[in-house]
């Protein structure tokens, strides 16, 4: 019996809706960068980009447990001496917020920039993808 390597003209993609309002942002972040990555399906390989397409709405109702709305910073640099900007969560937007705890989960290759491409992420519950039918995926856990 011989491995199989998924090839790139073998991908098939489907469209998966995660709703941030229904569980933690971690639980969110996790389970949408498993979808990118494709780890779910029996084809996942590891140079081929197999993953899915990934639509999170309400953003802006983003769930975080543990105080993180002031515990948790984020932290920019201008590159000039004293050029550091840190910004607490509950300054940040949902949406920003959630985009750097997937792409921190994302693995650090050629492929996450393509990964991320497949991520959308919307503040409220409109989203513009509804000609791709995508599945409702539930999320698990408490909020």
């Amino acid at each position: 019996m011989k491995t199989y390597s998924q090839k790139p003209a073998e991908v098939t993609r489907k469209w998966y809706v995660l709703d941030a309002s229904q569980a933690s942002m971690g639980r969110v972040s996790t389970v949408a960068a498993s979808l990118l990555i494709g780890k779910g399906k029996p084809t996942v390989t590891a140079h081929v980009d197999g993953g899915d397409y990934v639509i999170v709405i309400n953003a802006d109702k983003l769930v975080v447990s543990g105080g993180k709305e002031e515990k948790k910073v984020y932290y920019n640099h201008s590159g000039f001496p004293g050029g550091l900007r840190e910004r607490p969560l509950k300054e940040v937007s949902g949406t920003e917020a959630l985009y750097a705890a997937i792409r921190g989960m994302l693995p650090v290759n050629k492929l996450r920039d393509g990964r991320l491409a497949r991520l959308k992420i919307y503040a409220t519950e409109a989203h513009n993808h509804n000609a791709q039918q995508p599945d409702v995926y539930e999320l698990k856990g408490n909020k």
